[in-house]
């Protein structure tokens, strides 16, 4: 791909302090609260380096409860983003607060989270390029919901009575995109980082060693 022919997209990467005891919980039951809070923070950064990497446009990171944590701060020493704290009650709500300064810009903007080490910059590449003629984009999660959102315009119903956090995440998603007459395109599902068998798979891929580097 020649560099004027490359797609163009801000990225807005979600993120948990990685406190002990408050991120990671069911992997904690397992590793410990301190590991999983490191697993935390070392998913957070590989999350930065591969939205960085990808070269796309602006990287921004949402963090949660807010930008106070010293972690936030060495990685916007590292990485060079720009941190925003995360506003509204649940998930939907505070996605919509990330998309809505690039909805008056009219500027496409991928939001990530941190919880899917095997996302690429390829694949930030491809969705961002999917938005040049589609309103939206999504990578599908294996476990029912998504683990990247795109949108080239404002499509704010999507953000609403969606029952996050379970597997009927993606399919609410696709009804309330095709309400609003929506046009969007999938990539291929990926995984992401939650529960022990998670963790099994992370270190069966050979991905664990990468993001905790």
């Amino acid at each position: 791909m020649t560099p004027d022919a490359r797609p163009s997209a801000a990225i807005a990467v979600f993120a948990k302090a990685p406190v002990p005891g408050e991120v990671k919980t069911r992997l904690a039951s397992v590793l410990g609260a301190d590991a999983a809070a490191s697993l935390q923070a070392g998913l957070v950064r590989h999350a930065l380096s591969t939205a960085v990497g990808a070269r796309l446009g602006p990287v921004t990171l949402w963090c949660h409860p807010d930008t106070s944590h010293s972690f936030f701060a060495r990685c916007a020493a590292e990485f060079g983003v720009r941190l925003e704290a995360q506003r509204g009650a649940e998930l939907g709500e505070r996605m919509r607060h990330a998309f809505e300064p690039a909805w008056e810009a009219r500027t496409p903007l991928l939001v990530i989270g941190a919880d899917c080490p095997a996302l690429t910059a390829r694949d930030l590449e491809s969705a961002a390029a999917a938005l040049r003629d589609r309103d939206a984009v999504l990578v599908p999660a294996e476990d029912g919901g998504y683990v990247l959102l795109g949108l080239a315009r404002a499509v704010p119903e999507i953000f609403v009575d969606v029952t996050w956090g379970t597997a009927a995440v993606l399919a609410q998603t696709r009804e309330r995109l095709a309400a609003a007459r929506a046009t969007w395109t999938e990539l291929p599902a990926l995984w992401d980082v939650d529960r022990p068998d998670d963790y099994a798979r992370l270190q069966r891929e050979g991905l664990l060693a990468e993001v905790l580097s």
